[in-house]
């Protein structure tokens, strides 16, 4: 995150100049065409005026209204979301734009660190601190994805001639409508599956998130005024830096040393699968484009299906359990009656042959698939 920010000043400095000067009028018929216009910079700032009012009522009123002074430690709250936002939104809109990636985790890491230690030498910890620092950090996580997915689709729609104050406006429509619906899904999967481990949801069978075990540590250490191990955080810095040394990227390295074995095996086999429909075009470097293209276009479709079938899985497991049903929807071990011992005596151990199988089944199609793909 650190990093991204040095190699953005200069887009930073830019967004500050260029921002300046429309509010001034000296940018005034600069930008005629259609395909160059934005939203008023007078908008965005009173829109940016009314969030920032809005967030710092939440924090004063609802999270540090028990606390020593509670008016300095909202607006120091505020100061952070608002200041780290804008940094490192101007690192993930340049992420996206140059490599199509968002380091979101990571920087909200980033957030979570930073803001744990300044909101404890404010004297906010505790379990107060603990949730202001997460609600800063989902704020913050909040506007990185925001501001990769319009950046994206100001990409896209800068290739085919589509106005930018118009997409702009969508996405805010389009934002309302999304968080209406998230925290109904997240809430769906709690019930059904579970984040952490509880008499209702067995450790085995609990949902993975990773990122949010591992931000949950860092607030947790930080905020229990316990002592805090700064040696294993200065090593996790000097790694990354000699991993960014050696051309390795830093945030992939990391993420493959936390993330769960189940959730890294399909990256690595993701990772092949890309490798073979390269390595399949020789030296036609158009050709291995074309193709990466279309196996990527193919995998996000699949990336996609499986999140909506996940949260219709959790859907119909909580119907089971809503109605006393026991008809097995959503459970994935349960296999038809006739295949029940097909690949031993236990239904489970079935299921879990078929899905290798189908797995397998939907990695060949996809490196299939991808090769149809012509320079």
């Amino acid at each position: 995150g650190l990093m991204g920010i040095l190699r953005s000043w200069r887009v930073v400095v830019k967004a500050f100049s260029m921002g300046f000067a429309e509010l001034t009028g000296k940018k005034h018929g600069a930008s005629s065409e259609r395909t160059d216009r934005d939203l008023p910079m007078g908008l965005v700032l009173a829109g940016l005026f009314v969030v920032s009012l809005v967030l710092w009522v939440f924090f004063r009123f609802f999270v540090v209204s028990g606390e020593p002074r509670p008016t300095t430690l909202s607006l120091i709250a505020l100061g952070i979301v608002v200041v780290i936002s804008f940094l490192f939104t101007t690192v993930a809109a340049r992420a996206i734009a140059t490599v199509g990636t968002n380091p979101v985790s990571g920087m909200t890491l980033m957030t979570l660190i930073l803001t744990s230690v300044l909101l404890v030498e404010a004297g906010l910890a505790g379990p107060a601190g603990m949730l202001a620092a997460l609600l800063i950090g989902g704020v913050v996580c909040t506007a990185l994805s925001m501001a990769g997915g319009l950046i994206t689709d100001l990409k896209i729609g800068y290739w085919i001639g589509a106005t930018p104050a118009v997409q702009q406006k969508a996405k805010f429509l389009g934002t309302i409508f999304a968080a209406a619906t998230v925290g109904a899904v997240i809430f769906l999967l709690n019930q059904a599956y579970g984040f952490v481990p509880s008499p209702e949801h067995p450790a085995d069978k609990v949902f993975a998130a990773p990122q949010a075990n591992a931000m949950a540590a860092v607030i947790k250490t930080l905020m229990s005024r316990e002592e805090v191990p700064w040696l294993l955080y200065g090593i996790g810095m000097l790694v990354a830096v000699t991993m960014q040394m050696i051309g390795v990227p830093s945030l992939a390295f990391a993420l493959g040393m936390y993330i769960p074995l189940e959730l890294n095996v399909p990256l690595v086999v993701g990772g092949l699968i890309a490798h073979w429909v390269k390595a399949s075009a020789k030296d036609n470097e158009a050709l291995a484009q074309a193709r990466s293209t279309r196996g990527t276009l193919i995998a996000s479709g699949f990336i996609a299906g499986g999140a909506l079938f996940g949260v219709v899985a959790a859907l119909l497991k909580m119907i089971n359990i809503w109605t006393g049903a026991n008809t097995g929807i959503g459970g994935l071990a349960v296999v038809p009656q006739g295949l029940a011992g097909l690949f031993g005596a236990s239904p489970e151990h079935t299921a879990e042959v078929l899905g290798i199988l189908a797995y397998i089944g939907l990695c060949a199609y996809m490196y299939w698939d991808a090769k149809r793909a012509e320079s």
